[in-house]
C-alpha cells in the first residue's frame, strides 16, 4: 500500500477468552470433548431463565413497538427508570451524606449501547490518544485492548495484590497518578472480572479522592455489582462519587442473566462538573446518533424486570448460589502445592495463581501434562514454543483434559495463573472441573 493504513494500536486488541476457542477447536480432530470454561455465559452453560422472566419479554415481543427503532440514547422511559434507580442508590445512601454529592441524574445521564463491548469502544475510543486511563492488572481483557488500542500502547495499570484479596494497590495508583500527567482518567471493576474481588467502601472513596485531587474523570465497571456474595459490604459508584465526573458500565447479560440481549449502558455522573467531560460525552452521544440506537426489545423490559417484586430475591438466590460454588472451588485447591486460590466475593470467576517462584524456575517452557496420543502430543508442543508460560499451561490443561479456561497473562498480568467460571450447572461436573484443574495444575508445576 502507498500509505501505512493500519491503526496504531491495532496490535493491542486481544480478547484471550474468545481467542482460545479458536484453539480449542483445532483439537476436534482428536474427538476431545471441550469444557467451555473460558466465557461468563450463564445461559450456555444451563442456568435457567425465570418464567416469570421470560413472561415479561414474550410479551413484550407481542408489543409492535418492541421491533421499532429507539431514540438514539434509548427508550426515554426505560433511562428514566434506571436514572431513578442511580438516584435511589445515592439518596438512601447508607455511607452518609457527602461533602459535595452529585449531580441527580435524569434520563439524559443514561446512554444505551450494543452491550458493554460496543460502550467500552466508544468511551475509549473517543478520548484524546494522548489521554490515558489507569486501569488494573489483572484487567479484564475488552477494557485492557480498548484502552491500549486508543493509545496505540501497552496498557496503564496499577497493581491488584494478591496477598490482600486481589485489592488495589492504592499507592501504587497515586505513585503513576501524580507522576505521569497523561493520565485523563481511573478505572476500576467492582465486583472484579477476573478475580472476583469485591472493594470495600474505604477502597472506593479513595479513588474518588485521587480523582479529585489530580483533576481525573472515573470510569467504573459495574457489570457485576448485583452479583455480591452474601455478608460482603461495597458500594456503587454513585453512593461514593462526589462531585467528581464519571461513567459507571452496567448491563443485564449477567445479572438477569440476558448476555445474549446484547444491551449495556452507561450512568453519566456529575456531566456539567467540566466542560472537557462534557464534551467528552457528547462524543459518545454523536457517536451512537451514527448507529442510529441500541436494541429495543431488552430495553423495554428492563424497568417490568427490575420493579417486579420476584427480582431482588431471584438476585439473592444466584448471589448464594455462586457463592457455594466458589467455596467448592477454593477447596477443591486448598493445600495443593505451589497454587493458591483466593475465594471470590462476587461475580462470576475464580482465579488461581502459581506461586511465581516454584513457576518461574526455568523449566516453564518445558513443562507438560499426560497426553495419551502422541500425534496431539507433538503437536501441542510444536503450538506451544514461544507462548506465555501460563498460556502453555492452557493449552496443555485443554490436551490432556478437554477444559477450556483462560490464562491470566490474556488479563494484562504478569502473575502466572488462570481463571474459570463458577456457571457449571450440574454438580458432579462442576466438582470434577474443579479437582482436576486443581490436579491438573499440580501435576504440572511438578513436571
Amino acid at each position: 500500500m502507498r500509505r501505512d493504513m493500519v491503526h496504531p494500536g491495532a496490535g493491542e486488541l486481544r480478547y484471550e477468552i474468545r481467542e482460545i476457542v479458536s484453539f480449542a477447536r483445532e483439537l476436534s480432530r482428536w474427538n476431545i470433548p471441550i469444557v467451555w470454561e473460558n466465557i461468563g455465559d450463564p445461559v450456555k452453560k444451563g442456568e435457567a431463565i425465570e418464567g416469570w422472566i421470560k413472561d415479561i419479554v414474550g410479551n413484550r415481543v407481542m408489543d409492535d413497538l418492541s421491533y421499532a427503532y429507539s431514540d438514539t440514547e434509548g427508550v426515554r422511559e426505560t433511562r428514566a427508570f434506571l436514572a431513578g434507580l442511580a438516584n435511589q442508590r445515592s439518596i438512601s445512601n447508607p455511607i452518609g451524606a457527602m461533602a459535595n454529592p452529585c449531580e441527580p441524574l435524569g434520563a439524559d445521564d443514561i446512554i444505551f449501547f450494543n452491550g458493554l463491548g460496543d460502550a467500552v469502544a466508544k468511551v475509549f475510543g473517543f478520548l484524546k490518544r494522548e489521554a490515558r486511563v489507569l486501569g488494573p492488572s489483572p484487567a479484564y481483557s475488552t477494557l485492557s485492548s480498548a484502552e491500549a488500542a486508543h493509545s496505540g500502547y501497552k496498557h496503564l495499570t496499577y497493581r491488584l495484590d494478591p496477598e490482600r484479596n486481589w485489592m488495589p494497590d492504592l499507592e501504587d495508583v497515586e505513585y503513576k497518578v501524580k507522576y505521569n500527567d497523561a493520565i485523563a482518567g481511573l478505572l476500576f471493576i467492582n465486583p472484579d472480572n477476573p478475580t472476583g474481588a469485591v472493594y470495600p467502601v474505604e477502597i472506593l472513596k479513595e479513588f474518588v479522592r485521587i480523582a479529585k485531587t489530580y483533576g481525573l474523570f472515573i470510569i467504573a465497571d459495574e457489570t457485576y455489582a448485583n452479583i455480591v456474595f452474601p455478608g460482603t459490604k461495597t458500594a456503587a459508584l454513585s453512593q461514593v462519587v462526589g462531585d467528581v465526573p464519571a461513567l459507571a458500565l452496567r448491563s443485564i447479560s449477567k445479572e438477569v442473566p440476558w448476555p445474549g440481549a446484547r444491551s449495556g449502558w452507561i450512568e453519566v455522573y456529575n456531566r456539567h462538573s467540566d466542560p472537557q467531560f462534557e464534551r467528552y460525552v457528547q462524543s459518545l452521544v454523536d457517536a451512537k446518533r451514527l448507529e442510529v440506537c441500541a436494541t429495543t426489545l431488552p430495553q423495554l423490559c428492563i424497568p417490568e424486570i427490575m420493579s417486579d417484586s420476584r427480582y431482588p430475591a431471584n438476585l439473592e438466590r444466584r448471589a448464594r448460589m455462586f457463592e457455594g460454588r466458589a467455596q467448592e472451588a477454593a477447596d477443591a485447591f486448598a493445600g495443593r502445592g505451589g497454587l493458591k486460590l483466593i475465594p471470590p466475593r462476587g461475580a462470576l470467576y475464580a482465579t488461581a495463581l502459581f506461586d511465581p517462584e516454584r513457576f518461574f524456575d526455568g523449566r516453564e517452557q518445558s513443562r507438560t501434562l499426560p497426553v495419551k496420543d502422541r500425534s496431539l502430543a507433538d503437536f501441542i508442543t510444536r503450538r506451544t514454543e514461544g507462548l506465555a508460560p501460563d498460556k502453555r499451561f492452557v493449552y496443555w490443561l485443554l490436551a490432556a483434559t478437554g477444559i477450556c479456561v483462560v490464562p491470566l497473562s490474556g488479563f494484562v498480568s504478569e502473575l502466572p495463573g488462570f481463571r474459570f467460571t463458577l456457571l457449571e450447572q450440574d454438580d458432579e461436573k462442576r466438582r470434577w472441573i474443579y479437582r482436576t484443574l486443581a490436579e491438573a495444575a499440580e501435576a504440572y508445576l511438578e513436571s
